[in-house]
């Protein structure tokens, strides 16, 4: 049980680290090759925030703890909005934008329908187990191609926007926004042009790091699962998934320490839409994923917790309030718990 525990601890620590050097590398080539940082934010950001989840996944799923990655997938899901924007709206209550309330919100809650409804086989066939079969692992790639089109698109319409000329009444030259201009030459003076060599090294060892980090980070957590006589899923929905959460709580508390609800929120939707759809696909493509017992509930519960951020952030001025975030912690934590066996009537 000790060497599991290490295991299970050094190899977060190296999810976590070489989730970092991967950002950061492959970030820092994309503009020495003269990348849009609007397509590094799409891509590499997005990927590099839940690359944790996707190489402990993808390696459970293939080497067959198919429970495991069940459970951090959704358990991801669940302390992402639970644990993290809960304890981002206790540090400071989060403004949200119409954008993400009309847009993003229903985006995160139209991904975990669909990976609900695609786990409903013993009742939509009358028979056999409910699971994410191959088959179903395409679906949700597909909806995730989707959904990084339109995302892209959407992007790029309003970077089109952002960048046409303003034309001032009465002047017949025109002249572009001026606050489009000093973050620009802020970051010229602040950021030199990054070396590719030293990108491409950050970018390789943080694969290394990611591989290593989920071999030891599946092992430790099914050794500590067997030793503690819990299930996979059980230590997946918990440990493991607040462990690989760990890079977007530590983007959303700074996010919100600036004042930056929408960056907050975002990464959090962004994240849990990532998770449903992209490493939920690919697990499933790997290896068919049987629905544990209560998996059905974990889905349930995942999607009407999204239901209920989505309300506190529709009211009190589209802002999710102290007392909210509360409310959001404390349902997380009655859950997680209860499905842990550690409340009563459990």
């Amino acid at each position: 049980m000790p060497l599991d525990t290490l295991m299970l601890v050094c190899g977060l620590a190296l999810l976590l680290g070489g989730g970092e050097a991967l950002v950061r590398g492959a970030s820092g080539l994309a503009r020495s090759l003269g990348v849009s940082p609007l397509v590094v934010g799409l891509t590499v950001v997005a990927f590099g925030t839940s690359a944790p989840e996707l190489a402990v996944n993808a390696f459970a799923a293939w080497s067959g703890s198919t429970g495991l990655s069940f459970g951090n997938i959704v358990g991801s899901n669940l302390a992402n909005i639970g644990l993290i924007v809960a304890g981002a709206a206790l540090l400071r209550p989060l403004d949200i934008k119409s954008v993400v309330l009309l847009r993003e919100l229903p985006m995160m809650m139209l991904a975990t329908a669909a990976a609900l409804v695609l786990a409903l086989d013993r009742f939509l066939d009358g028979g056999g187990e409910n699971r994410w079969d191959r088959a179903d692992g395409l679906v949700l790639l597909l909806v995730f191609l989707v959904f990084v089109y339109y995302t892209a698109g959407e992007l790029m319409r309003q970077r089109r926007r952002a960048i046409v000329p303003v034309e001032l009444p009465g002047a017949g030259v025109p002249a572009a926004p001026p606050a489009l201009e000093e973050p620009d030459e802020e970051e010229e003076a602040e950021e030199p042009t990054p070396s590719v060599g030293s990108n491409a090294v950050l970018v390789a060892g943080g694969i290394v790091a990611l591989v290593v980090g989920a071999r030891l980070t599946v092992d430790g957590a099914v050794g500590l699962a067997r030793a503690l006589g819990v299930s996979e899923v059980i230590v997946g929905l918990t440990v493991v998934a607040v462990g690989t959460s760990l890079p977007e709580l530590a983007a959303t508390v700074v996010a919100a320490l600036r004042r930056q609800a929408d960056l907050a929120v975002g990464n959090v939707v962004g994240s849990n839409i990532f998770n449903l759809l992209l490493v939920g696909g690919v697990c499933a493509t790997l290896r068919p994923i049987p629905l544990p017992e209560d998996g059905l509930q974990d889905l349930l519960v995942t999607f009407c917790l999204s239901l209920l951020l989505w309300a506190v952030a529709a009211t009190r001025g589209q802002q999710i309030i102290r007392a909210e975030g509360g409310l959001l912690l404390l349902v997380y934590l009655v859950y997680v718990l209860q499905r842990a066996s550690l409340l009563p009537g459990s």
